[in-house]
């Protein structure tokens, strides 16, 4: 007779060694558990009946009766609420309150049999309370030398690791402490915990005590041996991680950070979180909280054009764009390797026929309004220029070209096909400006501003920021470069400060302004406290392999020892957003910026950029001016023999 088999019911799987193994290990921890428990009940039991009678229990048949009935039902309860079918970690803190439930309901089960059977004098209902409560005393205690037990075992497994000190005594350490506690792999022990709140000098993390300030890391490095200490505040600004970092330095410390906290997938920090400290850490974050909704009502099912779309600032707006699912995003640059590389960046491929990806140079008139004919932009950020400052300096008319006239000639493309929005980028050396760059990006701010004047549809604005970390040409791009030759590291003066953020905060502050700017104004961000140069590369030069020198070059022409994001005539005013300032400039007269000679005495278009950047008295116009078409067509020649790079941004 055949055997049938019932249909929908799968065969039973092999059971394998392994499965056997697995499963006997489980009946043991489990068979394990529930024998300390009843242990710790019946010990529970035994001390509340020799508190109430002052005698032993031993020969009282009644107390054995009651106490097999309680270590029954904790078995039955334990199990239903699967404390003894392996849901909780055996010491662990989830387990607590399974505990507490299944010790509560055994003692009143316990009382509502024992009231069943009929009290008795010899075993009172009245001491089971305290029996129950005696028992989950002992179950604790025994939970807790177990742990105690097994980070011993652990820290003896890690004796090899580096001893770590700690900075930050909140929950980050909190974490990151037990996960190097729980993990027998962990490459640090932690030997001690500093805090600057003196509230915390009596606290001990697990079993790490806290022992003292930053005042105190190098006599606790000296006590410890320890060679590296972790800054474990997700929330640590630059100032702080700077200062920090001095006197762990100081005191020959390593220093490691833990990510911030908007950088944690889960909110979890743990011993593999840890990471060296980045020069980005120490020239500080200006984060930006972007209103999701505000940028993609403009920029979705929009079509958005990105000038300068090779650069360092452009290639970023175009990734932070692309998300939005605008319409269109046209992306147009001089730079033919540039363009690619960030069509690449965005979609994976470089493909040979993407009309969005246009190779276009600002300064050509003629090809700019065919392009904006063509695409008809609702949204432009426009990203290209000239940026390099003592370049500019010894080559004035080329700022005039590019960033002058192209400007001009982007504004009036715009115009001509009534965009929207417009974003002009433009840099803190606009404010108060001394060089050539920051003449023409200031002009550029007001012919910005003048043109939303005329204009009666549409938003023009213009975004002024610091330094870019890692943009071509930073300073920090430059010292890597050096670093990498062997030194020595160059810098113009042991004063000099610049304020510094990151790529992505910087565009993440040009999308939000597209949202919250109003026509006409120049949106400054709030970048903290100015960095001094010489103390970055001193940082630098003594992370390197060997030593490596810091030289003094000088400031050069145009350069400023202090930035200034604000003119001397402007006021700080923060309408929509804490970190963003709302300034304005004004309108500039256009006859005198195309009578501007780019191909006359560089120190004579300099005093003419220099009056026109910050205007005195007005200038008398020219009596025949010359049309920028003009003087567009007679540069074309010249354009090709420059080796300047218009589409890169600042």
């Amino acid at each position: 007779m055949h055997e049938q088999k019932v249909v929908g019911e799968s065969a039973p799987a092999p059971v394998t060694s392994g499965s056997r193994l697995l499963r006997g290990g489980l009946r043991r921890h489990v068979g394990l558990q529930i024998g300390l428990d009843a242990a710790c009940l019946v010990t529970g039991f035994g001390a509340a009946y020799l508190a109430r009678f002052s005698a032993s229990p031993l020969t009282n048949g009644e107390f054995w009766m009651i106490t097999t009935v309680a270590v029954c039902l904790l078995y039955f309860v334990g199990t239903a609420g699967h404390l003894y079918l392996g849901r909780y970690r055996f010491g662990g803190f989830d387990e607590v309150l399974a505990l507490v439930c299944a010790v509560a309901s055994t003692t009143v089960g316990a009382v509502v049999v024992d009231v069943a059977l009929g009290r008795s004098e010899r075993m009172p209902a009245e001491i089971l309370p305290l029996a129950g409560a005696a028992g989950l005393v002992l179950m604790f205690g025994v939970r807790y030398l177990w742990r105690l037990a097994g980070e011993r075992r652990r820290r003896r497994q890690r004796a090899g690791s580096e001893p770590i000190i700690v900075f930050g005594a909140g929950e980050g350490a909190d974490r990151v402490l037990a996960s190097m506690s729980g993990s027998p792999d962990s490459p640090y022990t932690p030997v001690a915990l500093l805090d600057d709140d003196p509230g915390t000098w009596n606290l001990a993390l697990g079993g790490v005590r806290v022992r003292g300030g930053r005042g105190a890391i190098a006599a606790v490095a000296r006590q410890t041996g320890a060679r590296t200490l972790l800054v474990a505040i997700p929330s640590a600004d630059a100032a702080l991680l700077r200062e920090i970092t001095t006197v762990a330095e100081g005191a020959g410390l390593a220093v490691k950070v833990l990510p911030r906290v908007a950088d944690l997938i889960d909110g979890r920090v743990g011993v593999h979180d840890i990471r060296d400290l980045d020069i980005t850490d120490l020239l500080g974050r200006c984060q930006i909280q972007t209103d999701v909704a505000s940028v993609a009502g403009y920029v979705t099912g929009r079509r958005v054009l990105v000038t300068g779309a090779g650069g360092s600032i452009g290639s970023q707006l175009c990734r932070q764009l692309y998300p939005y699912r605008p319409q269109e995003l046209v992306m147009l640059d001089r730079d033919e390797s540039a363009l690619r590389a960030v069509q690449i960046s965005i979609h994976g491929q470089a493909a040979a026929d993407d009309e969005t990806v246009v190779l276009c140079d600002i300064r050509d008139v003629e090809a700019v309004n065919a392009v904006f004919a063509r695409y008809r932009p609702q949204v432009v950020f426009h990203a290209a220029a000239l940026k390099h400052l003592p370049l500019l300096e010894r080559f004035p008319g080329e700022s005039v070209k590019t960033n002058v006239w192209g400007t001009m000639t982007v504004l009036d493309a715009a115009v001509s096909v009534g965009v929207e929005r417009f974003v002009n980028i433009s840099t803190d050396k606009a404010a108060n400006p001394t060089s050539v760059l920051g003449y023409s990006k200031r002009i550029t701010e007001r012919l910005t501003a003048g043109v939303s004047a005329d204009v009666r549809t549409g938003v023009f604005v213009s975004v002024r920021f610091g330094n870019v970390l890692g943009s071509q040409g930073s300073v920090l791009r430059v010292f890597a470069s050096q670093l990498a030759a062997g030194g020595p590291l160059t810098v113009t003066h042991p004063d000099v400060t610049r304020y510094f953020m990151t790529v992505e905060e910087a565009v993440e502050l040009v999308v939000q302004a597209g949202a919250l700017g109003g026509n006409g104004d120049v949106l400054v961000l709030d970048m903290g406290r100015p960095v001094r140069i010489a103390d970055v590369a001193r940082r630098l030069a003594g992370r390197g392999p060997r030593p490596v020198e810091v030289v003094y070059t000088g400031l050069g022409p145009g350069e400023k020892l202090h930035e200034d994001l604000f003119d001397d005539n402007e006021r700080d005013i923060r309408h929509h957003h804490p970190l963003i300032s709302y300034v304005s400039a004004p309108a500039i007269d256009r006859q005198q910026v195309l009578a501007l000679a780019p191909w006359g005495d560089p120190g004579a278009l300099r005093t003419t950029l220099r009056q026109l950047a910050r205007p005195h008295p007005a200038l008398p116009h020219p009596a025949e001016p010359h049309p920028l078409e003009t003087r567009q067509r007679e540069t074309r020649p010249r354009a090709a023999e420059t080796p300047s790079v218009v589409g890169n941004d600042r």
